[in-house]
């Protein structure tokens, strides 16, 4: 029998700091211009998870619901996936867990909140690296997730990562997933900023008119320079996973996939050229490049991004790497 924890993301954590998406509404779909308050609808668990939670239960696990409004409580969480205690005094998860997470998640922001807990919880100082650690790795393998979508599937090129990967949606499909199903593992992005990646990241933006603004960063692949930072460049993608793979009908990543161990890189740069008689044109060149690592340096005081869908700015250089195989999501 195993013990689930439902864990959902609750209104009171910031969502700029805490990775819960734009807006404010953490726990997905409230909306203060539709007169309802975030916290309204946190309260009270949303029926997937409620019909998650039968499903769980009509199968004989043990199952508990937590909202989190804070890291510390998500921290509580993840703390009951911690294994034995180890000689080198390190915490590492248990391989052998008979307790199972299930983050119900409104939007990729969310899901990825949870994972760089995860992240901070288990990845040992560089100063205590222990031998068993996978030698192209800085975290363990982190403890497998269900994940319980909160919103229907999105048509068309704006899809989330559950949707990308194939994953139930249905709650009884779920439950059946993390109580039979098996692990299957994905690669992570962490970056120097202190957080991670799970599908990818946008690094531009657009006028009103939704023209894209150009600017200016050096963008380099495992020392492959894409950008020297002297050019503008409309547009710069950096894909763990398929979620940024075009802008508009600009297809920027060729064919991502979220467990090759490579982050794949591309920047959008137009170009001038003119024609036989003389005339001007501009033309959009995509330049791709997959490797281990990247890094961006912007020359501009700040580039607007998108990093799992939740905004923020870039004002000095970030660099990714990727965590091949680092983190892991219940399947059927």
């Amino acid at each position: 029998m195993y013990d689930v924890v439902l864990l959902t993301l609750g209104s009171e954590r910031d969502a700029s700091g805490g990775g819960c998406g734009s807006g404010g509404a953490c726990c997905g779909g409230a909306s203060e211009a539709a007169g309802e308050r975030p916290e309204e609808r946190c309260e009270t668990p949303r029926v997937p998870v409620l019909a998650c939670a039968d499903a769980l239960t009509a199968r004989g696990a043990r199952v508990e619901t937590v909202t989190a409004r804070s890291d510390a409580e998500i921290d509580e969480v993840l703390a009951r996936l911690d294994g034995p205690p180890r000689a080198d005094g390190l915490t590492w998860p248990d391989p052998d867990s008979k307790t199972r997470l299930v983050v119900a998640a409104a939007s990729d922001g969310q899901l990825r909140a949870v994972l760089r807990r995860l992240v901070r919880r288990y990845a040992p100082p560089p100063s205590r690296r222990p031998a068993d650690l996978p030698e192209n790795r800085t975290v363990p393998d982190l403890p497998p997730v269900g994940v319980l979508p909160l919103d229907p599937a999105r048509s068309g090129t704006a899809r989330d990562l559950a949707a990308q990967l194939g994953l139930p949606r249905d709650p009884a499909a779920v439950a059946a997933a993390v109580l039979d199903g098996t692990p299957r593992r994905l690669d992570l992005l962490r970056n120097d900023g202190g957080s991670v990646t799970l599908d990818g990241a946008l690094l531009g933006a657009a006028d009103d008119a939704g023209r894209p603004l150009h600017w200016r960063a050096r963008v380099e692949v495992d020392g492959k320079l894409l950008s020297t930072g002297e050019e503008p460049i409309m547009a710069c993608a950096i894909g763990n996973a398929g979620g940024y793979a075009s802008l508009g009908d600009v297809a920027l990543l060729a064919d991502p996939d979220p467990s090759d161990g490579r982050v794949q890189v591309a920047v959008a740069v137009p170009v001038v050229t003119r024609s036989a008689l003389g005339r001007k044109r501009v033309r959009l060149e995509v330049r791709r490049a997959r490797g281990r690592a990247a890094a961006v340096v912007p020359r501009d005081e700040k580039v607007p991004f998108l990093d799992d869908g939740v905004e923020g700015e870039l004002s000095r250089k970030r660099s990714w790497w990727t965590e091949p195989g680092a983190w892991a999501v219940w399947t059927a």
